[in-house]
């Protein structure tokens, strides 16, 4: 194995595989991945909801959002594989609180290509057999969206990047970032020092120390999220597809037959944690407290049974935007981290466009502003419903 690359990408979850596959298909010669886990997406990656939906309130985001929808649906053209991702559609169920502004969010998400349209409430007793409409304000449907497995399409990237000539080195933890002045050089590995032109830090939740430790701020926590896998009774309806209620802070997808996957959105307590020493088991009362207020919009969840529950984590910024790109005053060092829940739907966009970024050094004027410069420039992201409502 060499001890000299172009680029060494740092995770292999969904960042560090869709960012190594983009800069081998834009040609650059040797790039390395290297993940502390055993297999492809065996941290959190391989816990995410992997709902893959566009409703964002940032421009930006619905954008990144759109673009990977439409990534999604052409897999098997891209990579041979549909990486698990079913278009059934997507739900948003808003309070009356929220229409106005929900109205103006969907304008904003057609104005860059989003399919968005809200649901007549005289179609709800027919198109949503399941769902109990008192305290609605709105139904909006995403006609494009569904979702994922997410190790199948974490898998599908990294057989595409090694298919490319890349290399993949498992249960290999980076210990620190090589530095020379202002430059860094490359990583120390578990067995040695590897040279590289440049390194993408796609740690997730580690991503934090590796920086710090090599001098750099990172400001950024990991956060205990939980979720929990209930085993619906025969013949009961349910939704067709995943669906997210802002009005009890729960969503739900299907995982297999009459299985679904239900957790709860902001707000929320969140609980910071270190990353290598948190309870990974889910508590009772949290995914106990989940299926009630699920029940309250879903009748016929009434005698599930819990088959699974766990927790993992979410790695958060200030604003709860992931921190991507260079960064001022350092050469030959790229973030990728910090997407506090939202990084697998988005991931292989924003992965397309920071290659695009290391290798031909351009990127567009709203994605520069991930870079973890905007933390200096005081010029951090702005939500319109707070928390990680992004």
């Amino acid at each position: 194995m060499s001890t000299n690359y172009d680029i060494i990408v740092i995770g292999a979850g969904i960042s560090g595989a869709s960012v190594a596959y983009f800069l081998k298909k834009k040609g650059v010669g040797k790039v390395l991945m290297v993940d502390r886990g055993a297999t492809p997406a065996s941290s959190n990656t391989g816990k995410s909801c992997a709902i893959v939906r566009t409703f964002y309130t940032l421009p930006l985001m619905a954008r990144l959002a759109k673009t990977a929808v439409d990534m999604f649906v052409a897999l098997p053209d891209e990579l041979g594989q549909t990486g698990g991702f079913h278009q059934t559609g997507f739900v948003q169920l808003v309070p009356s609180d929220w229409v106005e502004t929900t109205k103006e969010i969907t304008n904003m998400q057609t104005s860059v290509g989003i399919e968005t349209k809200f649901v007549d409430p005289a179609q709800y007793e027919q198109r949503f057999p399941w769902m109990n409409p008192d305290g609605i304000g709105a139904v909006v449907y995403e006609p494009q969206s569904g979702w994922a497995d997410p190790v199948q399409t974490t898998e599908a990237y990294i057989e595409g990047f090694q298919a490319a000539g890349g290399d993949v080195r498992f249960r290999m933890p980076c210990r620190q970032l090589l530095r020379d002045g202002d430059r860094v050089t490359g990583v120390e590995l578990e067995d040695g020092p590897v040279s590289a032109g440049a390194v993408i830090n796609a740690s997730g939740p580690w991503a934090k120390y590796l920086a710090e430790f090599s001098g750099m701020e990172l400001p950024m926590t990991s956060m205990r999220e939980q979720n929990a896998v209930w085993e619906v009774r025969p013949d009961r309806p349910m939704p067709t597809t995943p669906f997210s209620s802002a009005i009890e802070a729960v969503y739900m997808r299907e995982v297999a037959e009459r299985r679904w996957l239900i957790g709860r959105g902001f707000p929320k307590k969140y609980y910071e944690v270190d990353p290598n020493n948190f309870k990974e088991s889910a508590d009772n009362d949290y995914v106990i407290g989940s299926y009630d207020r699920m029940l309250t919009r879903v009748p016929p969840l009434q005698g599930a049974t819990m088959v699974d529950s766990y927790a993992a984590l979410y790695d958060v910024t200030p604003d709860w935007m992931p921190f991507v790109g260079p960064r001022a005053g350092i050469e030959g060092y790229y973030d990728f981290s910090g997407g506090g829940g939202h990084m697998f739907k988005t991931a292989p966009a924003i992965a397309r466009e920071l290659a695009d970024w290391v290798v031909d050094g351009e990127a567009a004027d709203d994605f520069r502003q991930l870079s973890h410069d905007r933390v200096a420039a005081d010029n951090l992201f702005h939500q319109s419903f707070g928390g990680n409502r992004v």
